[in-house]
């Protein structure tokens, strides 16, 4: 056994940990954002402004980052190119994409002059569940996927050399 493939545990678990603080926080951001609202009060509004940029940029950021760099690193560990994988990726960017528009209803409410206010939680939320779900059925299940379509590039390999030495199992 190589070093390399004796990180596997320690990656699977820093990116299940980083997984669930990420999730964890695209769900109580929405909530957070939607007590944006300053007839609160000033020092209220405040500390909510505040509580949610430094969630965002010192929490929930530093998490998401982590989990796509470990889940990357376990992809190429384990070797993983399976349809169900890719799969798996197209619902992880939606994750990141929801993480982005957070970002901007966050500059949007807190930041800029004007009166903006947060969108209702309760639809952000649902959809928030349609990757996580998605996610955790594809991860779980393993779903065979071989009768999907997808581009000869996907599917074949292209003989190019990568810039490192993938461990074998």
């Amino acid at each position: 056994m190589s070093w390399l493939a004796g990180l596997i545990p320690h990656l699977k678990a820093l990116h299940v940990g980083m997984l669930l603080l990420w999730c964890g926080g695209l769900f109580a951001l929405p909530l957070m954002l939607s007590r944006h609202d300053p007839a609160i009060g000033q020092s209220d509004y405040d500390r909510i402004r505040r509580a949610t940029h430094y969630a965002y940029t010192y929490f929930v950021t530093p998490s998401a980052v982590l989990a796509i760099a470990s889940g990357t690193g376990l992809i190429f560990l384990r070797e993983v190119f399976v349809t169900w994988m890719f799969a798996k990726l197209v619902f992880v960017a939606l994750l990141v994409s929801f993480h982005v528009w957070v970002g901007y209803v966050l500059v949007a409410v807190a930041e800029r002059e004007g009166a903006h206010r947060a969108p209702n939680p309760v639809l952000p939320l649902v959809l928030l569940l349609v990757p996580i779900l998605t996610i955790l059925v594809l991860v779980l299940a393993k779903p065979e996927l071989s009768e999907i379509p997808v581009p000869g590039w996907l599917a074949e390999p292209r003989g190019n050399q990568l810039p490192f030495d993938v461990p074998r199992r």
